[in-house]
């Protein structure tokens, strides 16, 4: 089918799922590409799984760059999609089209906003200027210290759909669903023109996406109801290198076919 564009995934609607993945440096946006997603999202979720923070909020434009330089190297079929940090976008218009705008040169397809009815406008404009955006409502990462952790959010349906709506009116070309009830996400799918992507928000939404080191199971206190782990990836990780530092120790490793005459 050649290289994901907004348009095919605009198209993807009421035909099959979406399947997306994070990915943040070359290993994970090597092996997204090598399954095939259909959207590969540079999350700021990194500040979590890669750099350790508690939240989303202390990770910047210069580490998001990092990121999505790499993965936009890598990625050569998928739609690359770059978070917009925390204070990329809130500070100010011409702000937020620069920084928009640096991510798209750096060979990205697309940004993801986060926020409702508050964002449309901004978004609208950055649609304006020629680059794409992905929206995300209900839960907001970004909203972390006014909820009190991540929080269910979207409980009622007409709010979160006010603001989906008033993301497909500014332009968007799919909307990320984060940690609502499975039928307000399923209330707000139908009535858009555009698909949704779920992540918490149950199996009614067009397409799902989850983070590269929960599906993995990288991270052993990261226990969340909604994420399905496929491997015990941190247990099998720490096995190997338990095996590798024994060898060592014992004189094992490394041994006459691992060495050179």
């Amino acid at each position: 089918m050649g290289r994901m564009t907004v348009k095919k995934l605009l198209a993807l609607k009421g035909k099959r799922r979406i399947t997306a993945v994070t990915a943040y440096d070359y290993t994970s946006a090597l092996l997204a590409e090598a399954v095939g997603f259909d959207v590969v999202l540079v999350g700021d979720s990194a500040a979590m799984v890669i750099h350790g923070y508690e939240s989303t909020l202390p990770i910047g434009m210069e580490e998001m760059l990092i990121h999505a330089r790499v993965v936009a190297r890598v990625v050569k079929g998928p739609l690359v999609v770059a978070d917009m940090p925390f204070l990329s976008y809130q500070t100010s218009e011409r702000e937020a089209i620069k920084n928009a705008g640096t991510f798209m040169k750096l060979g990205v397809s697309a940004v993801k906003v986060e926020g409702g009815r508050e964002v449309a406008d901004l978004i609208g404009k950055m649609v304006s200027y020629g680059i794409p955006v992905m929206g995300h409502i209900g839960m907001n990462p970004q909203k972390f210290n006014i909820y009190g952790g991540f929080k269910l959010q979207g409980r009622d349906k007409d709010e979160l759909l006010k603001d989906a709506l008033s993301l497909q009116d500014a332009g968007v070309f799919s909307i990320v669903l984060e940690k609502v009830p499975a039928e307000s996400a399923k209330y707000v799918s139908e009535r858009l023109r555009i698909p949704t992507i779920g992540i918490g928000a149950g199996p009614y939404t067009d397409g799902q996406i989850l983070v590269f080191h929960d599906i993995l199971g990288l991270i052993p206190d990261m226990n969340l109801k909604f994420v399905r782990r496929y491997l015990n990836g941190y247990d099998l990780f720490k096995q190997a290198l338990e095996n590798f530092k024994r060898d060592i120790l014992e004189g094992n490793f490394p041994s006459p076919e691992e060495s050179y005459e």
